[in-house]
């Protein structure tokens, strides 16, 4: 059996992190990082957007200003981000303001998917200079805590300590390695939205700030948006039943390919917290997302929000012409009507933020703007964690967005950190 000090499950910003902290204070220490997919994943490969102010990424139950500030001082000084440049925020501001939306200033970076594969590129180089050994499709199958040993699908591996920091994809897994050790957990919290594309000139605040931040009554939110070559893409999804769905998400490449097609999206997400009988995000999440695909014949569906208006469904033919003046970057989507997927009380709050944001930034709400749907966060487990370095058991921690220690690259990268400071008193 091959033995190593620490091992890592998951290449993402939290593996990441935590891979440099440990070899920072240890650098003796034999360290193995292994991801199931065959390159290393995790939000840094898509988009690659930063955020370097709290909360943003940071769940409240979790970190309190002094902590992350301390944490994005490391996690900074590390990346060495070039933030970009904010102006006339004072006018959306009140604007926001007067309807009582609070818009978050936040210090931010992008990278632009190409970006994100470069940083990849340079982290997984420093990591070998460091001896970190990466083994890519090896997947964690379990975990024998007496033998202080994991099961993947080629092999057995012992380890002094262990973090497993799968990401969101990892979601469900976290699930299963929980319910092995007996950690308690819950999983009640899930981000239900839309995905809202248009052209630039319509959403030009974002030449003026690029991700904009705002939080809405009734727990609705903008979130990851994407200008310049920006397009809407579908993820795959799998249930706990081993069925098929797609969720919408966005992406741009960055400013330095010298391209834009003109094109801006945005997600708008409202949190829903269920209570019992039903304490599953996941499975919520997973049955509407189940809807979406058989409305949209597989497909997650699209539609106008001119006909959204006229409470009629759109049609393929209505994509390209008047004043349905762009074609949707995400062809594959299905037209209809969302709004026999999404479930009343979540879309009546998301079309009364749109509205308010209209008035914020008016143009947003074009007739030709396009409404995507599904877009799923499943980043809400909950674990019983035994201390504030996010470890679930003798020797074991979590980190990360699947984990709930996170949302988002910067604060995924602070947890791994933080869970690695934990790790360090088993070496």
């Amino acid at each position: 059996m091959d033995r190593y000090d620490v091992v890592i499950v998951g290449s993402g910003p939290a593996g990441m992190g935590a891979a440099f902290e440990i070899s920072d204070h240890a650098p003796d220490a034999s360290v193995l990082m292994i991801d199931k997919q065959r390159y290393s994943t995790g939000g840094m490969r898509n988009d690659c957007k930063m955020n370097f102010t709290y909360p943003i990424g940071f769940p409240l139950e979790y970190w309190d200003a002094v902590d992350a500030d301390e944490y994005l001082e490391k996690v900074s000084a590390f990346l060495s981000p070039n933030m970009l440049t904010k102006s006339n925020l004072h006018i959306y501001k009140q604007r926001a303001q007067r309807l009582d939306v609070s818009m978050i200033e936040v210090a931010q970076t992008h990278l632009g998917t190409d970006g994100g594969l470069k940083l990849i590129q340079q982290l997984q180089g420093e990591l070998e200079r460091r001896d970190v050994e990466l083994s890519l499709q090896e997947e964690m199958h379990s975990i024998d805590l007496e033998e202080r040993s994991i099961t993947t699908n080629t092999r057995t591996v012992g380890y002094r300590t262990l973090l497993i920091a799968p990401g969101r994809q990892g979601f469900r897994f976290l699930q299963q390695i929980m319910d092995s050790l007996g950690v308690p957990y819950v999983d009640n919290i899930v981000d239900i939205g839309i995905r809202v594309e248009t052209r630039l000139e319509r959403y030009p605040i974002v030449k003026d700030y690029y991700d904009p931040k705002f939080m809405f009554p009734e727990k609705v939110r903008t979130f990851c948006t994407n200008s310049g070559d920006a397009h809407v893409v579908q993820e795959r999804g799998e249930t706990s039943h081993g069925e098929s769905y797609y969720s919408v998400n966005g992406h741009a490449y960055s400013a330095d390919k010298g391209r834009e097609n003109g094109m801006v999206n945005f997600a708008m997400l409202k949190t829903v917290g269920l209570t019992e009988p039903l304490a599953s995000g996941q499975l919520f999440a997973e049955h509407l997302a189940l809807q979406a695909m058989l409305l949209g014949g597989g497909r997650p569906l699209m539609q106008r929000v001119g006909d959204f208006r006229l409470g009629k469904r759109s049609k393929r033919d209505e994509f390209n012409h008047d004043l349905y003046d762009f074609p949707p970057t995400l062809r594959t989507c299905t037209p209809g009507d969302i709004s026999l997927a999404v479930p009343a009380r979540i879309l009546r709050y998301i079309w009364k933020s749109m509205k308010n944001l209209d008035t914020i930034v008016p143009g947003v709400l074009h007739p030709s703007t396009i409404i995507y749907y599904p877009e799923i966060k499943l980043y809400a487990n909950k674990p019983r964690y035994a201390d504030s370095h996010f470890r679930v058991a003798d020797s074991v921690y979590f980190a990360g967005d699947g984990a709930g220690t996170s949302r988002g690259i910067t604060a995924a990268w602070a947890s791994g950190i933080r869970a690695a400071r934990g790790m360090r008193r088993y070496l």
